[in-house]
């Protein structure tokens, strides 16, 4: 019996590590449960090994390696937090850390970006006093990584590789997304303009407000001396009237109204000096480390050459594991492995999906029909990225499919794994700020719905506007 229970107590920390992976890695847990599933039907064989797109597997990796480096030493949130130090309004503050999440998602790909941006917005909003716009921030922000990466072929892993297993010229592929991305940003910026509000933050509206009533106060307080001083000089002048000269009444005079104006004095002089102090307890941007910064913005350029095909991809993922080796091992060790095996998971599943016969017929059929509709919708279900990689085997061309699975990132929860970073991260702020009542009413499960409507008007609009150009 003893054996027993100690056997079934050692399995359970060994099982909560499973648990915990299981929902730290969700997607990899999924996609290699996916690949395993169709192995039964199509065996291994030596075709496997063909399934591997290795340069969209390098290329991302070295991606993923730099971008990890700039985080380190800090580039992008000192750059971040200097546009947002700009602006003064809830609306202004809100469209700044969009449009930064937006212009970020394009070079860091959209999970980065949100890892990088959503804490700097909630600390933004909360301090400033307007939690209430933060889920509203938190959908803009989504949005803005999901659909502002796709313009080039490195903003989004499913680009990168489309843009790989199709061989498309940069000139055709910014051509092709280049209807999708303006009207996206034009519907994400309407969002901020008509939704934010133009709110100045709580603490400056809070200061102002005891401003004015000191201000009130101290005019009360001068009139009801003066009014005592007042009395009390007609008291003195009747009871010492036959004492008293001109020149000591004058004496008297200049001295009572002294001490008065000796309180204005000290009250501003304490008011400056409190506007020092906070100014001084303003915490200061600490800048990024400007020759590492250099060096990791030559990487990236190499990578991004390597990804255009103008450098050989081994030549610049070889220079980034070199560099990084040298100058920071800890973003080598830090690379998303998980979403790399992630894509390897898919490239099986996709590979054997398209050798069984009843599953190819079905796409082929129904991409030839609709492949715009097929890759948005096919997103909604299994999420753009496994979606990209399943249906390019059955696409007859690359600009209906490239076009679907990025507005495809639209919709539902799963329709973009890096959607699910943002509800994770709603989450985890709402829980850790029970005491603000306007955060606290949005449940998630009020999150989500307003998730929902925002993206699906979003992704109508945009299969709407798309539709007769691909």
């Amino acid at each position: 019996m003893t054996n027993a229970r100690c056997g079934r107590a050692s399995m359970r920390p060994l099982a909560s590590r499973i648990a915990r992976f299981a929902r730290e890695r969700t997607v990899l847990v999924v996609s290699a449960l996916a690949a395993l599933a169709t192995v039964p039907f199509v065996p291994p064989d030596e075709a496997y090994l063909g399934y591997f797109d290795v340069k969209t597997l390098a290329c991302l990796f070295g991606i993923l390696a730099v971008v990890g480096a700039l985080r380190g030493i800090g580039l992008f949130e000192h750059a971040a937090r200097l546009i947002v130090a700009r602006f003064v309004t809830c609306r202004s503050a809100v469209a700044a850390l969009v449009g930064s999440t937006l212009v970020l998602s394009m070079f860091a790909t959209n999970d980065l970006a949100l890892i990088m941006m959503l804490p700097l917005s909630a600390a933004t909003l909360l301090k400033a006093g307007w939690e209430r716009s933060l889920p509203f921030a938190f959908i803009m922000q989504n949005l803005a990584a999901n659909l502002g990466g796709m313009i080039l072929p490195f903003g989004n892993p499913q680009n990168l590789y489309l843009y790989e297993r199709f061989s498309i010229p940069l000139g055709d592929f910014l051509s092709v997304m280049a209807l999708p991305f303006a009207v996206s940003v034009v519907l994400i910026a309407l969002c901020c303009v008509l939704f934010a509000k133009p709110e100045p933050p709580k603490a400056t509206k809070k200061r102002a407000s005891e401003k004015e009533a000191a201000e009130k106060g101290e005019t009360k307080k001068r009139a009801e001396e003066k009014r005592v001083g007042k009395n009390r000089s007609a008291e003195v002048r009747a009871t010492e009237s036959s004492l008293a000269d001109e020149g000591r009444q004058q004496a008297v005079s200049s001295a009572s109204g002294e001490p008065l104006e000796r309180t204005d004095v000290s009250r501003e002089t304490s008011a400056s000096e409190q506007g020092k102090d906070a100014d001084a307890a303003t915490p200061r941007i600490v800048s990024a480390r400007r020759p590492r910064a250099l060096a990791y913005a030559a990487l990236m350029a190499l990578v991004i050459a390597s990804v255009f095909r103008i450098v050989p991809y081994p030549v610049a993922v070889g220079a980034v594991v070199v560099a990084l080796g040298a100058l920071d091992r800890r973003a080598l060790r830090t690379v998303d492995w998980g979403l790399l095996l992630t894509f390897a998971c898919f490239f099986v599943f996709a590979g054997n999906m398209a050798r069984i016969p009843a599953v190819e017929g079905f796409f082929s059929f129904w991409m030839h029909e609709n492949a715009l509709l097929v890759a948005a919708g096919a997103s909604q279900v299994i999420s753009n990225v496994p979606a990209a990689v399943l249906l390019s085997h059955f696409a007859d061309g690359y600009a209906a499919l490239l076009v679907g699975v990025n507005i495809g990132g639209a919709g539902t929860l799963v329709a973009s794994l890096a959607s699910l970073i943002t509800f994770n991260e709603y989450r985890i702020v709402r829980r850790g700020f029970p005491g603000r009542p306007a955060l606290s009413r949005v449940t998630p499960g009020a999150y989500l719905a307003r998730f929902t409507a925002y993206n699906a008007a979003f992704l109508a609009v945009l299969l709407f506007v798309c539709a007769p150009f691909v």
